[in-house]
């Protein structure tokens, strides 16, 4: 039976649905737990430290054995001849899986970390259908010499008055369906078009007029305005994106943990710097990450950090979905060579 079994079963074709989906989820669940820990890390000045799966290899034995024996005796006196009849068996099933992990450090740690996101990956986003605002809220430092809110470091300060309105105007704009972005080829260049349809309502006109104006740009013949990584544009035809680095991004959102009260005042960590209860949402933390002494109940992701636990809220989907973010940005981040930059078409009239 056991060889029939040996022989019958095959393990490798029965295995990769199963494995597949548990090694996705389980590399998945670390991933964002690593995010997490290291965000709440850098709340309490620690540095963070990541490190990659690089590989999984998963090698399956199965082995199988049978053996029988008899024997009967030669005692004739007895009136029954004495016999003996053995059969043994054995199985041996081995799951032995390989997992490679890379220590995310030297040119890559700095590649991934610190150097700003390229303006048009974070265009990229606009056009794959993520919300305008919020991606330019997480990723911008400032456009065009208008300055985003920061609440780290020296760097903290409000945002410009013109700030918010002007990503309300681009919000507006992404959801008239009047306008989209597209990537063509230009040589060996690709770059990113702001394309607005031929009839526009009278309300995505005053949009246009209002980003243009306060931006101050003027298209260039073709109807064209480039965009470029920098605090000041070099001419009127120009936006300067000031992107942040994954550093800085990650910065902000450790800004915004709940931290215990008891750490604050033995100067573990400083005070928050947004609060959940800010008048304007976006004043408020872009991750909401709270904290207890216990193990959350149900938690989108989790971890647990000098003997207090700090965890995102499942039921919190504007949380999951800026965190999905981060783990999106990292694998900008991770481009190396910053590419061309995209260029928006707008209309001159």
């Amino acid at each position: 039976m056991v060889l029939a079994a040996a022989g019958c079963a095959s393990i490798g074709p029965a295995t990769v649905q199963r494995d597949r989906v548990d090694y996705i989820s389980a590399i998945a669940e670390s991933w964002k737990e690593q995010t997490l820990l290291n965000v709440v890390r850098l709340r309490y000045g620690d540095a963070p430290s990541f490190a990659d799966v690089s590989s999984v290899i998963s090698g399956y034995t199965f082995q199988g054995g049978l053996s029988a024996g008899a024997s009967i005796s030669s005692d004739l006196t007895t009136a029954i001849p004495s016999n003996l009849v053995t059969v043994n068996g054995n199985a041996t099933y081995i799951d032995r899986p390989t997992i490679t992990y890379t220590p995310l450090t030297g040119d890559k740690f700095a590649r991934s970390l610190l150097r700003p996101l390229p303006p048009s990956e974070v265009f990229e986003l606009v056009q794959a259908g993520y919300p305008a605002d919020n991606v330019l809220l997480l990723t911008a430092r400032a456009i065009n010499g208008i300055y985003n809110r920061s609440g780290i470091g020296a760097r903290a300060r409000q945002a410009d008055p013109e700030f918010y309105p002007l990503l309300d105007a681009l919000r507006r704009l992404q959801l008239s369906g009047a306008v989209s972005i597209r990537l063509v080829k230009r040589g060996a260049e690709e770059v990113g078009m702001l394309i607005l349809t031929a009839q526009r309502a009278q309300s995505v006109d005053q949009d246009l007029q209002f980003v243009r104006r306060t931006l101050g740009v003027t298209p260039d013949r073709n109807g064209e305005v480039s965009v470029s990584f920098g605090l000041l544009p070099r001419g009127p035809s120009e936006i300067a994106l000031l992107t942040r680095s994954m550093a800085e991004i990650l910065l902000e959102v450790a800004a915004g943990i709940e931290v215990p009260a008891d750490h604050v005042a033995q100067g573990r960590t400083a005070a928050s710097t947004r609060e959940a209860g800010s008048e304007d949402p976006r004043d408020r933390p872009f991750v909401r990450i709270r904290s207890s002494a216990s193990p959350p109940g149900d938690s989108y992701a989790a971890v647990r950090y000098r003997g207090t636990w700090y965890w995102i809220d499942d039921a919190d989907f504007t949380s999951k979905r800026i965190f999905s973010f981060l783990l999106i940005f990292f694998s900008l981040a991770e481009t190396g060579v910053t590419p061309q930059a995209p260029v928006l078409t707008v209309p001159a009239n």
